[in-house]
């Protein structure tokens, strides 16, 4: 974490008030536990947070660990002013993350049941201001972040071919941006999946599709001889249940928006014990 997000977080909960003139200094000892079992997830970021208040931790656990309900995750001591100050945003790192890894955990272990080698990514619906550690969430419940930004990998959406045509949007992509950078095309029919595979692009989403079309896009690529070099991405209304259908279709990724939109907060709790 970088020193002014840390900052940013606290202003948000604590505001300008001094936190600290109101709480007793006592010395004191707490311990988080969690109420549910799950991956955890969001505990580097809650040592870096006690670490900028000079809070001391110790931990039996690491990020993707599996945890269970009542695990103690972290026992801090300190300052009880300090502590209390940084409670509920350390339970809302931990919570929200662990909850992102233990869904993300779920999809790829079903993806795997039938695909052992498919990747599981996220997508960009991920709340603002927090995204990386969203992201990051994702990979420690073993998926993939798909990219962070519009900046990472030039994706043509339908929009982009609404305005500019599939064509064209390919070309001015392969002019504009640099060889370093992928070219993804999202497509949602047969035969626009089959002109972007001959239009050597990196990657085809195929966005919003059932997996009986999605199979027989990827059995025609293959027939076509397009397949080989070709990254193909389902996404567009994929749940943990029928991520095991898109998962046999033969794709390389599946990308699902649920996995940070719908994914259930883990509960935490802080409690003094001394």
């Amino acid at each position: 974490m970088l020193l002014r997000e840390i900052e940013s977080f606290l202003e948000e909960d604590v505001g300008h008030e001094d936190y600290e003139d109101i709480v007793p200094y006592t010395e004191c000892k707490a311990e988080i536990t969690v109420r549910a079992e799950g991956v955890l997830a969001g505990l580097d970021e809650a040592k870096q947070i006690c670490d900028y208040l000079n809070i001391k931790y110790s931990s039996v656990f690491e990020e993707g660990d599996r945890i269970k309900r009542d695990d103690t995750i972290l026992t801090v001591w300190g300052a009880g002013a300090k502590i209390l100050k940084v409670e509920r945003l350390v339970l809302n790192f931990m919570g929200r993350m662990s909850g992102i890894a233990t869904l993300t955990s779920r999809f790829v272990n079903d993806a795997r049941h039938v695909n052992a080698a498919i990747k599981v990514a996220g997508t960009r619906k991920t709340t603002p201001g927090f995204r990386k550690y969203e992201k990051k969430a994702i990979t420690v419940g073993g998926g993939d972040p798909h990219r962070f930004g519009l900046y990472e990998t030039v994706l043509i959406k339908d929009n982009h071919i609404m305005l500019m045509g599939l064509e064209n949007a390919i070309k001015k992509a392969k002019e504009k941006v640099s060889f370093t950078r992928k070219i993804e095309v999202e497509v949602e029919s047969l035969e626009d999946a089959i002109r972007a595979a001959e239009l050597n692009v990196d990657i085809i989403m195929l966005d919003n599709m059932q997996s009986t079309e999605v199979k027989e896009c990827v059995r025609m690529l293959t027939e076509k001889g397009l397949r080989d070099g070709l990254i193909l991405e389902a996404s567009g209304e994929i749940t943990q249940d029928n991520i095991k259908e898109f998962a046999a279709t033969g794709v390389d990724v599946v990308s699902s928006g649920m996995l940070t939109h719908s994914a259930t907060w883990l509960g935490f709790s802080l409690h003094v014990v001394e």
